[in-house]
């Protein structure tokens, strides 16, 4: 028979499981009002775990209780006005491991951040130039530093060598992908001039021709823009990102707000 309590406080400290934490500390040296559960332990709706996922598994609330589920204010802490989220920090968190929004319960999910997303340590500010920065591979003492290529428009592209041949092959996707009346190529001849030109374009194939059926031998480079969403309007007025007259989670990971920041 399982004994029940109404209220239960616990003045100093909680240990359910066994073993010696020293996070917590033990004996006369406890830190009052701390707590450690072994796990695995589960928050929120009892059944949308089938199995253990986590040491801590928090899903979401379950509890009738009118009182659980306050009215949230709009812009307060980015809450939303109803239906509270499964966790919600008021303060720094770190996590010490791998970060997975893409994991088995569900098909996938969105990393939306209202400030900077900064990563290596500081080193790389997403807001920022899109930079990498590694030693350097070849010299002894010395840093790589390479950084993304940024344009008006949202395109894509591929890349390489023709040898012989007078169709370049575009990937499948870019049927669905890419707006093929907008690709460009750019073609550089290898060993001698060939006098290539690109004879036309479809949604499958760019088309080259060489002067006299001389065969042809060169790299390319063809861009395309998404044919997916809206355009990006590279120039528009106003004070702030808030004031983009597109839709603003179609270019940005880390949310619209790249000029702001927390002043130190």
């Amino acid at each position: 028979m399982t004994a029940g309590w109404d209220d239960v406080n616990v003045g100093g400290q909680l240990k359910v499981g066994s073993g010696v934490v020293p996070a917590i500390k033990e004996g006369d040296q406890k830190i009052n009002g701390s707590a450690f559960i072994e796990g695995p332990a589960v928050f929120g709706s009892p059944t949308h775990f089938p199995t253990t996922y986590a040491t801590v598994n928090i899903g979401p609330l379950s509890n009738p209780d009118p009182d659980s589920t306050p009215p949230f204010v709009p812009g307060a802490l980015c809450l939303p006005v109803s239906n509270p989220y499964a966790l919600c920090v008021s303060d720094n968190a770190a996590v010490m491991g791998n970060l997975d929004v893409n994991y088995r319960i569900q098909a996938g999910g969105d990393l939306i951040v209202s400030g900077s997303v900064i990563s290596n340590c500081g080193g790389h500010i997403l807001a920022a130039k899109k930079n990498f920065d590694i030693p350097h591979p070849t010299k002894e003492g010395w840093r790589l530093r390479h950084t993304c290529p940024e344009g008006p428009s949202n395109d894509v592209y591929v890349r390489g060598k023709v040898l012989n041949r007078t169709e370049i092959e575009l990937p499948q996707y870019w049927k669905k992908l890419v707006d093929f009346t907008t690709i460009t190529v750019s073609l550089t001849p290898i060993g001698a001039h060939q006098d290539v030109i690109v004879k036309r374009i479809d949604e499958e194939k760019v088309y080259l021709q060489s002067r006299s059926g001389i065969p042809i031998h060169c790299f390319y480079h063809i861009f395309g823009t998404r044919a997916d969403g809206e355009r990006l309007i590279p120039e528009y007025e106003g004070e702030s990102p808030a004031d983009y007259p597109g839709n603003n989670q179609e270019y940005s990971v880390s949310g619209y707000h790249y000029d702001v920041r927390k002043e130190d």
